[in-house]
This record gives structure tokens, sequence and C-alpha cells, in this order.
């Protein structure tokens, strides 16, 4: 549950912000209003407020709190391992799921040097679009070693992939390398995507480790490039 009430603070406080229910430039309520507004404890609220932080949100000030940063340019962030589900969940668009492939299979030679594999680990393959609106302009495509996700269904995948490793495997996911490239598009993209004149398509692909810092996922996940434009929030970290 404490998972589970932190992102749900930080997806409320997203859509306030993002519907300027609280304006760029002003104070979030403090940590006791919000403890009390949201009947949670001081930790599962510093939770949500450093999610908050750690995606560009806010800005904490000493003494004086946490005010909120100007959004207006801010689009499809790249840093982070926050889910699909946490992100279109503060969106003011229907954003839609749709499992095109879930197989076992045994990787190739490719993949196999991609996620370091021995021949005989099978991996899942799970394919997906995510559509707005009714036009599918994302496809993913997952893969991940079964002897640390041991099932998975096309419903799981649907609704929300981390949520199942999280909540119900208890795994801990930790950190992710990403490689971000502009490619043209492939006979998968213009059949699972609406394409349109398009001829190039944004790839972010992602080796996904564990907190213990195991591999468990190798995830390819290919943007129109008409509808994003890609954001990351730095940080300067003071000694």
């Amino acid at each position: 549950m404490g998972k589970s009430k932190f992102v749900a603070i930080y997806t409320d406080l997203c859509e306030k912000i993002h519907n300027q229910l609280i304006a760029a430039g002003e104070l979030l309520p403090t940590e006791n209003e919000l403890c009390e507004q949201y009947q949670a404890s001081r930790e599962t609220i510093r939770k949500a407020l450093a999610m908050l932080s750690r995606n560009g949100y806010i800005q904490k000030i000493q003494g004086k709190g946490s005010i909120v940063l100007d959004l207006s340019r801010q689009n499809f962030p790249v840093s982070g391992l926050t889910s699909f589900r946490e992100l279109a969940g503060h969106s003011k668009d229907k954003w839609q799921t749709t499992v095109h492939q879930l197989v076992l299979i045994k990787p190739d030679d490719h993949l196999k040097m991609l996620m370091n594999l021995q021949k005989s680990q099978p991996v899942w393959k799970v394919i997906r679009s995510r559509s707005v609106n009714g036009e599918a302009v994302i496809l993913d495509k997952d893969y991940l070693i079964q002897s640390i996700v041991p099932m998975l269904t096309a419903d799981i995948c649907e609704h929300s992939l981390y949520d199942y490793l999280e909540n119900e495997l208890k795994l801990k996911i930790g950190f992710a390398k990403k490689e971000i490239t502009v490619e043209h598009a492939n006979e998968e993209d213009k059949r699972l995507l609406a394409m349109n004149h398009d001829t190039h398509i944004v790839v972010v692909r992602s080796l996904v480790y564990l907190e213990s810092a195991e591999f468990f996922q190798y995830t390819e996940s290919r943007h129109r490039a008409d509808k994003f434009k890609f954001v990351d929030f730095a940080r300067r970290e003071h000694q």
C-alpha cells in the first residue's frame, strides 16, 4: 500500500499542476498540510514530493517549501523509471494500451548479446502499442528474463507491468541505462502505428536492473517523431 499510496498522491498533485489548480511559482502546501489532506504519513508524503522533484515538477527551497516549476514545455521525460501508466495517469488525453504479442521465446544471438544471456534462458517477449485519443503513437517491445518474472498474462501487460513486478512479485526496480536514436520506420512500425507520411521514428532502448544490480529487462520503445518532444530535467547536486 505504501508504494501505491505515494504514487496516487504524486499523480493527484501532477493533475493539479497540469490543470493549473496549483500554478507555476506557487508553493505546495506544507508537509503537515499534505499529511492531513491525504491522510498519509510524513514518509509517504516525502516520497511523493521526492518523485515530483525528480521529474521536474517542483523545486524545494530551504525555509520556504516546494515551489511549482513551469511545465509549459515539458512533454515526454526520458530520465527516471516512471511507468507508462503513471505518466498517462495525469494526462488530459485518453491513453490506451493494446497487447499485440505475449510469448515465451528462446533468445536469438542478437538478443543474447544485448541481454548477456545463456542460450537456454527463456525470455518473455511483449509487444504493446500505446494509443492517445484513439491514435497509436508508441510501440513498446519488452523482453524479460523468465527466471526473474516466472509468469505474465495479457491482462498484466495491458494494465501495468511495473505495478505487477513491484507489488505482486515484490521486485525492487533500481535503475536503467538508456540509448536514444532516430531511425527509419520499419514495416512493423508502419503496421502497428498510425505513421501517416512519417518515415522516421525515435527509439529509446533501455537495459533495466533491479536494486541488487541484477539485469532483468530489455526494452525498445518506438515513438512517432511528430508526436513527442523528449525532455530531461537536470538538477545539480551540491556537496
